[in-house]
């Protein structure tokens, strides 16, 4: 049966899609059945980010009643199934959110794995993702409006039904990550699930169009991912050589993580 996971967050810009990009191809590479969903039907860029911009069936024609949601399947990058939805205004318009619920039910026996990159914010859209997951993720940048806007957002998930899995830090500085993630924790009320630092290969990745975990495999964020997606997988990913030395994740995990133990 397959785990729904919503990635959300209170504001735009956290990464959040970038992570969901990314987490679902890290689980497809572990052998995961695994789809990523974009669920933003008024903002839609999770297509976009995989040059899926012109596919003929998305998420607004299964949400709008006139398509099934094996058309709005493809395949992704390293294995990876993927649901983009469309960018025009009137398949907004036209799109029912509600119905994410009843299309869930027909992915049910097919996946290991279902992430729902969730609108950010507040909004009627946003609600229906963060109800129907297994679990809510949040996607938060060390900054202190992004806690409080992520915090709107848990509350949120919490009264709707959801329950909140933890926080990722995204963009994480060496700076910045020594003092915000207890702090994070204390305003959140939940725990810090990954550390994602800041890494200007992402952008190059971005551009690309291709996830940073297959682009730069070695690079500190892709090992941060990595990482994540084994513990959501109940795995235990193993570095290989070329990844052998301590990355930035490693070295501040063990510093704030040391007095958990």
């Amino acid at each position: 049966m397959v785990r729904v996971f919503t990635l959300a967050s209170g504001k735009g810009g956290t990464g959040k899609t970038t992570v969901t990009i990314n987490l679902g191809t890290s689980l497809a590479q572990f052998g995961k059945k695994t789809c990523i969903m974009d669920a933003d039907i008024g903002m839609a860029n999770l297509g976009l980010s995989l040059g899926l911009e012109n596919v003929p069936v998305t998420l607004h024609e299964v949400l709008s009643g006139t398509a099934s949601i094996k058309d709005a399947i493809y395949e992704g990058p390293g294995g990876v199934q993927v649901i983009p939805c469309g960018i025009s205004l009137q398949g907004f318009q036209q799109s029912d959110p509600e119905l994410l619920k009843e299309v869930l039910k027909e992915l049910t026996d097919s996946l290991d794995y279902l992430l729902i990159d969730a609108p950010a914010g507040i909004s009627r859209d946003g609600v229906v993702p963060l109800a129907v997951a297994d679990e809510v993720i949040l996607v938060v940048n060390p900054e202190l409006s992004a806690i409080v806007d992520a915090m709107k957002t848990k509350i949120l998930a919490e009264v709707v039904g959801g329950q909140v899995r933890g926080a990722i830090i995204n963009r994480a500085t060496p700076e910045s990550i020594a003092t915000v993630t207890q702090k994070m924790e204390k305003v959140l009320g939940t725990r810090v699930i990954g550390i994602i630092p800041e890494d200007q290969n992402i952008r190059k990745a971005a551009s690309a169009k291709v996830p940073i975990v297959l682009k730069y495999p070695a690079s500190d964020s892709s090992v941060a991912i990595k990482k994540l997606a084994a513990g959501l997988a109940g795995l235990t990913y193993e570095q290989k050589e070329m990844d052998s030395k301590d990355s930035f994740v490693d070295r501040f995990t063990k510093v704030i993580f040391r007095g958990r133990k």
